[in-house]
């Protein structure tokens, strides 16, 4: 096989080039067709094996495997090498690559058929997959866990189960999302899609980084509210203690690899249309050979913000009692390049689409003091941001 990669004089919008998407702030990287599916392990090994024409030479030109992981690691991944690449780089280069058969024709050039979007469902109906009594009965088990010792926090989801009258359409949906979550991380591969907050870890040379969120408040409406529940959230005992679990497994697995790393003094508030986030930037450079970005997927994944601490013993707690299956929510989602760049958010925000119906997900990191009635609420707050985008009358 052989991927050439040629400049992109005309712009193109990647939501609409191609059906795998990662974008942020509409750059990144958008995929078409097939050419190879890889499990993860095989995946370096795969792309190294493709002949590359590259003119471009940036992060994501070449051979690039989109993914959607699981959220337990111990389920079978899988890879897609996509026939077609487009790519937006924030110094305004664009680039085409396609991945052809030795021998095949090479069509280089934009996106001649955008993705354009269907007629919409009209009719839903929204059911939870658990009761919200239930659930809480749930977050009241897992604090008398806790009290018990053994478990530090653990990271509890919901489902909702949205059916339609129709099929759901994939550009309709991501262009809503892109339009109300701007600064979020716009993905979908093989029908799973969203809008996560949540940088898990990018890698571009020997710069690495990751931007864990863990901690949440509402949003209010108006500036001065927002404004006061930004301050009693970074006051919070109990949120600063969740961020630090999370900030402080980010930091200890990444110094492995690095020959420089730091994170912010402070956490900072992150934004989105709903709800606000306690977030800090953890930054390094990588010592040499420096790993592929899905080493670092692997070892980070997954984090205390979705899962729990200590790691065996929240997933353990969360397979037994949670009562659905996770599939890629909480997993991974992004790209790999040939050179093992590449970038994975955490997949929150989301939605399994099949056909008429969407499974849709939330959870929230629960400690020893959480109080299942406030827990509930802000799981509601976190599922507005996939509902809206879904249901439309």
């Amino acid at each position: 096989m052989k991927a050439t990669t040629r400049w992109l004089d005309a712009d193109v919008d990647l939501l609409t080039a191609g059906d795998l998407l990662f974008e942020r702030n509409r750059l990144g990287l958008a995929g078409r067709g097939v050419a190879r599916r890889v499990a993860p392990a095989e995946a370096e090994a795969v792309l190294a094996s493709i002949d590359v024409d590259d003119e471009v030479g940036l992060p994501g030109c070449g051979p690039v495997a989109f993914g959607a992981l699981p959220f337990d690691p111990q389920v079978p991944a899988e890879l897609i090498v996509p026939a077609e690449i487009w790519g937006r780089a924030d110094d305004g280069t664009r680039w085409h690559t396609v991945i052809r058969q030795s021998g095949e024709l090479e069509a280089i050039g934009a996106a001649e058929r955008p993705l354009l979007p269907r007629e919409s469902p009209s009719r839903f109906t929204v059911e939870p997959s658990r009761s919200p009594e239930s659930w809480c009965e749930l977050v009241e088990q897992a604090t008398k866990a806790m009290a018990d010792g053994g478990l530090r926090k653990v990271a509890l989801a919901r489902e909702l189960v949205v059916t339609a009258d129709a099929p759901f359409d994939r550009v309709s949906v991501l262009s809503r999302l892109r339009a109300t979550y701007p600064g979020c991380h716009l993905y979908c591969v093989d029908g799973f899609l969203g809008a996560s907050p949540e940088l898990l870890v990018s890698r571009a040379g020997d710069v690495v980084r990751s931007h864990p969120m863990a901690g949440t408040a509402a949003r209010g409406g108006d500036p001065a509210t927002d404004a006061r529940l930004a301050a009693s959230l970074l006051a919070s005992v109990k949120d600063r203690e969740e961020h630090q679990i999370t900030i402080d497994m980010v930091h200890d697995t990444l110094l492995d690899w690095c020959s420089y790393i730091d994170y912010e003094a402070e956490p900072s508030i992150v934004p989105v249309a709903n709800v606000q986030h306690l977030a800090t930037l953890v930054e390094g450079r990588l010592s040499q050979p420096a790993p592929s970005v899905l080493e670092l997927v692997a070892a980070l994944h997954p984090t205390p913000a979705v899962c729990g601490s200590p790691r065996d013993a929240a997933l353990a707690f969360i397979l037994e009692h949670e009562g659905f299956d996770r599939g890629r929510y909480a997993g991974a989602v992004g790209w790999v390049d040939g050179g093992g760049n590449g970038s994975w958010a955490v997949s929150l925000r989301c939605a399994a689409l099949d056909g008429s119906v969407a499974r849709l997900y939330a959870g929230n990191g629960i400690v020893a003091d959480s109080d299942p009635t406030t827990e509930l609420a802000e799981t509601r707050a976190k599922f507005q941001a996939m509902l809206s985008a879904l249901v439309r009358p």
